[in-house]
């Protein structure tokens, strides 16, 4: 059975879990807080499996910086210096390297067999053959969400699992991940105050996924692919924030 880990680095959390997991949580999930972030150890009983490691806490954090690195890795950085690398691969790596990697088992330029060995924790995030992964960040207050290789819209259960979500890391290719106006009614559904694409394949694909996205997203194009958030940043209306890159 895949397990579900909760992974908590100084002032935040990160939980990788395969898709298996967000299945079939009991209604009981749904009394606690909408805005526990994310809603995943404490609200589900056994069977599933509990892992968690811990590591010092030396200041509380502010904010936070997102770098899109290029196709679905994003380096997200803490104010203490923690480094985390999403769907880390062979192909598209930071230019440092991570304290935490995590992988998406979809395709290869989506994990490696290979990791380098100066990650300490190397989160693989799946179960069965074929379950696409999840990661749920909290650092500085921020709730971020990385959907991976999703291919489905979200039932009640999997928001009740989400919690509460901030930043969005949004497949938009409509192709090999769920088609665009599937991923609309995702991003309806999660109602995050930002969010931002990924997956992303040409100007066009980008293109169509954004005419698409105006419908409910300001659209702001970031000059550089690195931003600063937090919570006091966060956008008052919802904002799809496109940083520079493939």
């Amino acid at each position: 059975m895949a397990a579900n880990e909760r992974h908590c680095f100084r002032n935040g959390c990160l939980a990788a879990l395969s898709a298996i997991l967000l299945l079939g949580i009991p209604n009981a999930a749904a009394a606690q807080a909408n805005d526990r972030c994310p809603r995943l150890v404490s609200a589900l009983p056994s069977p599933i499996q509990k892992v968690s490691l811990r590591l010092a806490q030396k200041k509380a954090e502010t904010a936070v910086n997102i770098t899109f690195v290029g196709h679905s890795t994003f380096l997200i950085e803490s104010a203490a210096g923690i480094r985390i690398a999403t769907d880390y691969n062979d192909y598209v790596r930071p230019a440092v390297i991570p304290e935490v990697a995590t992988m998406n088992r979809a395709h290869s330029t989506h994990y490696t067999d290979y990791p380098d060995p100066g990650i300490k924790f190397v989160l693989r995030g799946w179960g069965e053959p074929g379950k696409p992964a999840r990661h749920e960040v909290e650092i500085a207050g921020l709730c971020i969400a990385h959907l991976g290789h999703l291919h489905h819209t979200l039932t009640p259960a999997h928001l009740d699992a989400l919690g509460r979500i901030d930043v969005v890391m949004v497949p938009v290719d409509g192709s090999f991940t769920l088609n665009t106006d599937g991923m609309v009614e995702v991003l309806k559904q999660i109602d995050a105050p930002a969010a931002i694409p990924m997956h992303i394949f040409g100007e066009g694909t980008l293109t169509r996924f954004l005419d698409k996205m105006g419908q409910i997203y300001e659209v702001q194009r970031h000059p550089s692919a690195t931003i600063v958030m937090s919570r006091e940043m966060l956008p008052k209306t919802r904002t799809m924030i496109v940083l520079p890159g493939r």
